[in-house]
């Protein structure tokens, strides 16, 4: 007999949710395979559903999301695609970011994570901040370069990524707050310094406008897609480096097995991914009805299928709130999942390789130096700033 979805009694996007979002999204994973909240969006976020959920597109489409706004300034394509159409777009991204035209950049990447760290060696026992000071100031530093974008201008990294993760999720009192501020500098800049004739030639990005000379995509959207790897490229990545930098100091053990292996970097990263998630749930719309053990979503509901309670749920992970580089994590749905899979995986495993492999190099241990604060935004999760102390070989 088919039961009515649960009422779910708690807004899940307040401040004080988002503030404990982990304890916040496994409790509403525990109340029931899927529930409704408030605003009749569905929230499902057990490993097992939202795995099938990412993989069946046709009954998850990504057309339409809760709280999508067509109009949000962020740039907006892949994420609002299905195939065929969403496979022909990711192509051009794919092709751009694949290993053999990444090779190029392994050079660029090592060499300013080199500089980077050596400047850390200097501030050695003093409390650094593991985002705003580390991850984030590389990634934002390097991205863009390797990218091509023009150098002037490129402080609007900061205000790009708190504008395309702020829209994201639903109105509320963290909604309102980002919306207060004006974004017009960085919608300009973004216009700008994305534009064909400001890239570098030799970039990632000059490559993504060539697919429209050989007609896989409208000028237009070239310049979409490259916007949208600055986004996905940064903001995830930079978070999940800090997060990685956090688990390290939490878990010395592990960092003990990762320095006397460094192979295991790779697993390492996707640990973190998997350990504490940088994205809280991925929109979807049920095209049909889906049934969800004894509950049925009614074709047309708005959904949310959340990675990171999925990432944590205890029917498929022993001991999910322990970081261990050598847990399996093929199933982990830090990358995303089925059709819609980070395009960008390879970009991210790029960066890490060359900035926390120099880290795992040259620093001996990460010790924690101050509260964690997290970022508050609705959907983005991780930290905005993690005081550390590093202590160099």
């Amino acid at each position: 007999m088919t039961k009515p979805i649960p009422d779910y009694p708690l807004d899940i996007f307040t401040p004080a949710a988002v503030r404990d979002a982990r304890a916040v999204d496994d409790a509403l994973r525990e109340f029931a395979p899927v529930v409704r909240l408030h605003d009749g969006t569905c929230m499902i976020a057990r490993h097992e559903h939202v795995t099938s959920g990412l993989l069946d597109w046709k009954s998850f489409s990504s057309t339409s999301r809760p709280w999508h706004d067509p109009n949000s300034p962020r740039p907006e394509i892949l994420l609002t695609d299905d195939p065929p159409r969403h496979t022909q777009v990711r192509k051009v991204v794919s092709d751009a970011l694949s290993p053999r035209a990444l090779e190029r950049t392994k050079a660029i990447f090592q060499a300013s994570a080199e500089a980077f760290v050596g400047k850390l060696r200097e501030r050695e026992g003093e409390a650094v901040d593991a985002v705003g000071e580390i991850t984030q100031a590389w990634i934002f530093d390097i991205l863009p370069e390797v990218l091509g974008l023009p150098k002037e201008g490129r402080h609007h990294m900061h205000g790009f990524s708190q504008m395309v993760w702020a829209t994201m999720g639903p109105p509320g009192e963290l909604f309102d707050e980002a919306m207060d501020h004006d974004f017009s500098a960085v919608v300009e800049w973004l216009g700008t310094a994305c534009d064909r004739n400001a890239l570098d030639p030799e970039g990632i990005g000059a490559s993504i406008f060539a697919a429209a000379d050989a007609g896989q995509v409208t000028e237009d959207e070239a310049k979409l897609l490259l916007q949208t790897v600055l986004s996905a490229g940064a903001d995830t990545t930079y978070l999940t480096m800090a997060n990685a930098i956090r688990a390290w100091a939490l878990f010395p053990e592990e960092y003990a097995k990762l320095r006397a292996n460094p192979k295991l970097l790779r697993s390492a990263f996707d640990e973190s991914l998997r350990w504490d998630s940088p994205s809280r749930m991925a929109g979807r719309i049920a095209a049909v009805d889906v049934a969800i053990d004894d509950y049925v979503i009614p074709a047309g509901t708005r959904c949310g299928l959340m990675f990171a309670a999925a990432n944590r749920d205890p029917r498929f992970w022993d001991a999910p709130d322990e970081y261990r580089i050598e847990r399996d994590t093929r199933h982990s749905l830090g990358w995303g999942y089925g059709v819609h899979g980070c395009v960008g995986r390879m970009l991210a495993q790029t960066e890490a390789q060359a900035f926390l492999g120099t880290l795992v190099r040259e620093v001996e241990a990460f010790e924690i130096a101050g509260d964690y604060e997290p970022w508050m935004t609705t959907v983005g999760h991780g930290p905005i700033r993690q005081p550390v102390r590093l202590k160099f070989t």
